[in-house]
């Protein structure tokens, strides 16, 4: 499924979505003007979360590299998916949060979406790139503030699309139950080392679920 919109416009303008938005596009267009695969390695290199540099050599540059991470993609549907999905659901929950702790909340589950990726392949030399950890942390606060809002998304049927609502709660627990599942059928195989890293979605989600009880605006109740 392929969220269009929800159906809860937001009360204040999203000035905090929209700028974690640009920034996002324009660490992406840099990495378009490098030119050269090899230019685009060393970039990733430099900014991207390996789990093993982190893990057995330490350090302020490595350390940085969790929060650089998280503003870079691997490409045109990598980054278009990761920005739809924020400005859906990161609208409202800015709205319930306030500006600048958006911000803040929103870098703590990136925070600990790469800690829960990292935890579990520990020695993994793939660079992690993406906003998806700290946009999972987005989708599980959504998860408690609004459930009962409704998603419009696009649905294949065999050679046809259909576009129709959904609850959100229905669309956020199939989501969060698709990357646990994901997640899980990876460490049977053992190959953590590689490919989508469902763990750090995991973890995000879940971080965004405990932190935003603490991050709502006074008066802003949950499950509304």
């Amino acid at each position: 499924m392929i969220p269009l919109r929800d159906d809860r416009p937001p009360r204040t303008f999203a000035f905090a979505t929209v700028a974690i938005v640009a920034a996002n596009a324009v660490v992406f267009w840099h990495e378009l003007s490098l030119g050269s695969p090899g230019r685009l390695e060393a970039f990733f290199a430099s900014f991207a979360l390996t789990p093993a540099d982190l893990t057995h050599a330490p350090s302020p540059d490595t350390a940085r590299t969790v929060f650089t991470s998280m503003f870079l993609h691997g490409g045109w549907a990598h980054i278009i998916g990761n920005m739809l999905f924020l400005w859906i659901f990161g609208r409202n929950v800015e709205d319930s949060v306030g500006h600048f702790k958006f911000v803040v909340f929103y870098l703590l589950c990136g925070v600990a979406a790469a800690a829960a990726q990292v935890a579990l392949s520990p020695d993994s030399t793939v660079p992690m790139i993406g906003a998806s950890g700290a946009i999972s942390g987005v989708l599980g606060a959504y998860l408690l503030l609004f459930p009962r809002a409704r998603v419009l998304v696009l649905f294949p049927i065999w050679i046809f699309w259909r576009v129709f609502y959904v609850p959100a709660f229905l669309f956020l627990v199939f989501w969060f139950g698709l990357q646990l599942l994901s997640g899980m059928a990876v460490l049977n195989t053992m190959d953590v080392n590689g490919g989508v890293a469902f763990w750090a979605h995991v973890g995000g989600f879940i971080a965004g679920m405990v932190l935003i009880p603490v991050f709502k605006r006074r008066g802003v109740r949950l499950f509304q």
